[in-house]
């Protein structure tokens, strides 16, 4: 299998609900719209952003369906295909999302394995996959890291293509971007870690931010990754307001409430996660208005 190249700035995209808690498509179709003209270099749906532990099988059939439809530019779309019984991934990557260009596979979560049994669970996902496999390390909320070296193993394998490295671990990061294979792509799950990243060699990152703010999150990484780090910092340090915002009461309650101010989006998620306070949409809007 070929390994495709994953870079630039890549967004998580949200699930917008309608007030009946049902999945909003023209919103969605929207949000579409709106990172793409914001200059999305590619699409991720079914991550943590789009609250996918609470779709339903049907639902997510239907949404990869839907994104795969309304990407009319062709950007890459990666598909969020993980849990923590093995099995059942490698039943889900076995062919079900055609649409797919690659799926992003989080670490197993609550079990908690050792690192023979992660490399073990990601090397049964990436043998039975039938597009390429980005691994998803994100500690934070799983409750396990894959370290350097175990993903270093994994980054050998014909059909593991890359990570998104979200521990915010620099040193482990360092490791692995030190002796990584070339055509191994590393991508940043922090969005507010992004720019400091790039600058250690990352390719690129599946951003939060990217929804409500495709335009100026999307130029900070462009031209980071052009080695303008002049302009990209003064950029950073415009949007740290906003980033501290988006994650002070959990993901995807600020970014939704920022699409929902920019009219793109009711305001709604699925229990057990609640809209964000009064407090949190007035700083929002301030931002939103600059």
């Amino acid at each position: 299998m070929n390994r495709i190249s994953i870079s630039g700035m890549g967004v998580a995209l949200i699930t917008p609900f309608k007030r009946d808690k049902s999945i909003d498509f023209d919103a969605l179709g929207k949000v579409i719209e709106y990172v793409t003209a914001g200059g999305s270099d590619f699409l991720v749906v079914l991550g943590t952003t789009a609250e996918t532990p609470t779709l339903n099988s049907q639902e997510k059939k239907e949404i990869v369906q839907f994104v795969a439809g309304k990407n009319t530019a062709k950007l890459p779309l990666i598909v969020g295909v993980g849990g923590n019984n093995t099995a059942d991934v490698v039943k889900n990557v076995a062919g079900l999302y055609e649409e797919a260009d690659a799926v992003l596979s989080v670490t197993p979560y609550y079990n908690k394995p050792s690192q023979k049994g992660m490399q073990e669970h990601f090397t049964a996902i990436a043998d039975a996959s039938s597009k390429p496999v980005v691994l998803y390390n994100v500690p934070g909320r799983t409750g396990v890291n894959i370290t350097a070296d175990t993903c270093l193993k994994l980054a050998e394998h014909k059909n593991i293509i890359a990570v998104k490295e979200a521990s915010g671990n620099f040193n482990q990061l360092g490791y692995i971007l030190r002796n990584k294979p070339d055509d191994f792509s590393v991508l940043s799950g922090d969005d507010g870690l992004t720019l400091m990243q790039i600058a250690m060699g990352i390719d690129g990152v599946i951003s939060v931010a990217g929804n409500a703010f495709p335009e100026e999150f999307g130029k900070l990484v462009h031209l980071a990754l052009k080695g303008n780090f002049t302009d990209a910092r003064s950029i950073h340090l415009q949007m740290i307001d906003i980033i501290d915002l988006l994650f002070v009461e959990g993901n995807p309650v600020g970014v939704k409430t920022a699409l929902a101010i920019k009219g793109l989006i009711e305001n709604e998620l699925r229990l057990p996660l609640v809209k964000g306070s009064d407090v949190l949409y007035e700083k929002l809007k301030k931002q939103v208005q600059l």
